[in-house]
């Protein structure tokens, strides 16, 4: 009868921990396009609008 809550334990964690990293890629991913569009809009202004 123990080891089902051990399963049901590390099954709940498993979960827990996909969804963390799940919403933490997503935020890194929003920061890594951010930093990319900003860094193509400095390159635009230096080679064409200066």
């Amino acid at each position: 009868m123990g080891n089902i809550g051990y399963y049901l334990f590390i099954l709940a964690a498993i979960i827990v921990a996909f969804l963390i990293i799940k919403k933490v890629t997503t935020c890194m991913v929003k920061s890594v396009v951010l930093i990319i569009l900003a860094v193509v809009l400095a390159a635009v202004y230096y080679l064409y609008l200066r």
